[in-house]
């Protein structure tokens, strides 16, 4: 998997105080991923379409919609897209920016390297992606 050669210091301090994970899990994410900004009403996510990646909020709020129905807003902290790829089936809900963002974009292949070589993240992402899959 490409790197990038060290962590943005930023995006681990944001990712620190948003997120629950450890700090080694926390510089790993931060090295895997890429930090993107989305205006608000941009969708980021659409329905019924193949998993490439799964985000997490770093400043801002998204809606989770499923035909046309919001079902969650979810702010910083919170991850989305993971159900798709977790799961390996196509996306069950889109998600646009309620307000403008900041996220952390991982691809596929940094979640399934992710998933592999960290119980607690891997853990952490099939519970949500299991709650959320109850929540329908």
């Amino acid at each position: 998997m490409l790197r990038k050669p060290k962590a943005d210091p930023e995006v681990v301090d944001r990712l620190t105080h948003v997120t629950g994970f450890d700090p080694e899990v926390v510089k790993r994410i931060a090295t895997v991923g890429t930090q993107v900004n989305i205006p608000s009403g941009w969708s980021i996510i659409m329905e019924s379409t193949p998993a490439d990646s799964a985000y997490i909020v770093l400043d801002g709020t998204v809606e989770i919609r499923k035909g046309g129905e919001t079902l969650a807003t979810l702010g910083p902290g919170a991850v989305f897209g993971e159900i798709a790829l977790v799961n390996h089936r196509l996306r069950n809900a889109s998600v646009v920016a309620s307000s403008p963002i900041s996220a952390l974009r991982l691809g596929d292949e940094a979640v399934r390297e992710l998933l592999e070589h960290d119980a607690g993240f891997a853990d952490t992402m099939r519970s949500m992606a299991e709650a959320r899959l109850e929540a329908e």
